[in-house]
This record gives structure tokens, C-alpha cells and sequence, in this order.
């Protein structure tokens, strides 16, 4: 197969992948550290064998440090033909497939945002010839998408308008504060507001559930300190403006159970707008992404979709494969397309 590498460019996650077995994620605040973008992919692109040609997907032209997504989407293309080191760069625009970087930088709105896009026409092939959904549940975000005979068929292409239709929930596995999710929580038989405030993620509650593993090496937490079940309790607990003295792990296990169901309700919820808008209800399901579990829950909670086929792209690819999808959709697909691509 020819030498592709996909790469997804998120405002806090860099993800690379290949068309094969391959994928590397790895966690980096964009509105932080704007200037390092081009030396911290020229170091991912570097895990791989030398790439002759890149395909680029990016969310990080949201991020907060770029005055407008065009701003974002110029400054991404910059980065990523720093490091290409001459590698052919070809990039996925939503309604034209690869375009090279000129054409996306005069169309940013159509190549901002567009991983969702590559993914889901990616995932269509599990589903050839059928009705299907895709459910990716990621770190930050959740993205539900009809597919229709293989190929999307989303009602929304910018993130407004999937916002909007229901197909892009701004809830995921990682990131989210848990105050984005619940307004209050029960304790104790008490109802009790949390703090709206950055004291813990719903990192903390997957970590608490044993959904997500611990991980004594990531400090991409809430307080900074490690991602452990220990963590997890201290950080929840302040929640409740508490310390690990007055909220006991039991306590804060209880906690994460209800937080957990009450981020399965927020999805669920946009999940039944999706399939409202629909003329038929889908034949199939796929799941991806590192929260995959969490959609699998859903479609098993959910009497519209629980008896029908369910494709997890985590089993059919593998953990880091399923989280690093967009990069691995995007290398497949310039893989298939390589020698026009490369000739463009």
C-alpha cells in the first residue's frame, strides 16, 4: 500500500494514523502553545515510516487562540506544511472530498471541521447497502450521523448547523466539565447543585466506573494531577465542595453513576431528534471512537436501535485505532485515491 498518513488536527488532540494497523494519539492544548503546533506534529509524523503523501483533517481551527476559523484553518495548513518536510499535503473538505492546500484555504468553512465528514464516509462501507447511523463518542465531542447507502447523509455540515439538527452533542469521555453535564446530583437523599466550576471532567467519572483506565503518566486532568481512580475522587469531591475526608470513594462512585447516566441522557436526546428527522429508521449501527463504550450503552438503552447489527469500530480496528478514526478514515481514504492524489 502506499506510504499515506492521515492526520487529525483537534485544538486539544493530535491523532496520526495509517491505512494499516497504526495509530498514535497524543494530547496538546493548541490555545496554549499556538507556536509549537508545527514541531509537535513534525515529532508525531516522525513515529511513522517516512509518509509521501499527508491527509489532513482538522477541528483545531475552533480553537479560541485564532480570531476566526479561516485565521484557524491558514494557520493549521501553515503548520502542517512546516513539518511535511515536502511530503505531498492534500487536505478533506466536506462536499469535495481531497483538495489540495490553495483550495482549502480559499474555502475554509468547507475544510473546517470536516473530520466528521471523512469519518462517516470512511464508515460506510461497513454498511453498504444499508440504512445505517454512526455514533463516534469521543474525548470532547459525540458525533451522530445517518449514513445512507454507504455514504453520509447528515441534515448539518458546519458544526452550527450539526449543533442545531442534533448530530454533533458537545459532550465526550475526557473533556467535558461536569457541570456541562448535571445541574445537581443526589447525596445522601439530598438534592445538591455542583460547583460551575473546572474542578473535575467527566474523565473523573469513567475513571471512578472503570470505563476508562488509569493512567498515572496523564495530567491532562481538571486539577492537573494524575488520572487515577484516587484522582478521580478527589476531584469530584469538590464538586460537591467537598474533600476526600466528607465524600467517601462509595460516595463518589454513586456520583459518577448518576453523572454517567445523566451524559447518556444528553446524547440520547439528540440521538432521538436524529432519528426523528429520518424517512426510515436505520438497518444497522456503528460505534467508534475511545468512548465507544459509551455509545454501545446507548444503542443497548435505546428500543429503537438495541436489536438491530452493531459494527464497534474498537473491535474491528483496534482501541487506539478506534480513537485516532478520523486520521485512520482519511489515510484509507487518500490510500485508495493515492496515485491521483499524488499526480493532482
Amino acid at each position: 500500500m502506499s506510504c499515506v498518513l492521515g492526520l487529525d488536527i483537534g485544538g486539544a488532540n493530535l491523532k496520526a494514523a495509517d491505512a494499516g494497523r497504526r495509530a498514535v494519539s497524543r494530547n496538546f492544548d493548541l490555545w496554549r502553545d499556538p507556536g509549537g503546533l508545527s514541531r509537535r506534529l513534525a515529532g508525531l509524523i516522525d513515529e511513522f515510516p517516512p509518509a509521501s503523501l499527508l491527509a489532513l483533517t482538522m477541528t483545531a481551527e475552533l480553537a479560541d487562540c485564532f480570531e476566526t476559523r479561516a485565521a484557524g484553518v491558514g494557520f493549521v495548513l501553515d503548520a502542517v506544511a512546516e513539518a511535511a518536510r515536502g511530503a505531498a499535503v492534500r487536505v478533506w473538505q466536506i462536499g469535495a472530498g481531497f483538495v489540495g492546500p490553495a483550495e482549502a484555504r480559499q474555502l475554509p468553512i468547507q475544510t473546517a471541521a470536516a473530520n466528521w465528514h471523512a469519518l462517516a464516509t470512511f464508515a460506510g462501507r461497513f454498511a453498504p447497502q444499508q440504512s445505517a447511523l454512526l455514533i463516534d463518542a469521543g474525548s470532547t465531542t459525540t458525533d451522530i450521523i445517518p449514513l445512507q447507502a454507504g455514504a453520509p447523509a447528515a441534515v448539518g455540515a458546519t458544526d452550527c448547523e450539526r449543533l442545531i439538527s442534533g448530530e454533533l452533542v458537545y459532550t465526550g469521555v475526557r473533556r467535558t466539565p461536569i457541570c456541562a453535564v448535571a445541574p445537581s446530583v443526589l447525596i445522601r437523599g439530598a438534592t445538591c447543585p455542583v460547583a460551575a466550576e473546572l474542578f473535575a471532567t467527566m474523565l473523573d467519572v469513567h475513571l471512578l466506573l472503570g470505563q476508562i483506565e488509569a493512567d498515572p503518566e496523564n495530567c491532562q486532568t481538571a486539577n492537573g494531577k494524575p488520572a487515577t481512580v484516587a484522582g478521580a475522587h478527589d476531584r469530584l469531591a469538590r464538586m460537591l465542595c467537598c474533600d476526600r475526608t466528607d465524600l467517601s470513594l462509595a460516595d463518589a462512585r454513586n456520583l459518577a453513576t448518576q453523572l454517567a447516566q445523566a451524559q447518556r441522557m444528553q446524547i440520547l436526546q439528540a440521538l432521538m431528534q436524529v432519528l426523528a428527522a429520518r424517512r426510515e429508521p436505520p438497518d444497522a449501527v456503528v460505534v467508534s471512537g475511545e468512548g465507544a463504550f459509551l455509545a454501545t450503552q446507548i444503542v443497548h438503552r435505546t428500543p429503537a436501535l438495541r436489536d438491530l447489527p452493531l459494527i464497534d469500530l474498537t473491535a474491528r480496528l483496534s482501541p487506539e485505532m478506534s480513537r485516532a478514526a478520523c486520521a485512520h478514515a482519511v489515510a484509507v481514504l487518500a490510500a485508495e485515491r493515492y496515485d491521483a492524489l499524488i499526480n493532482a
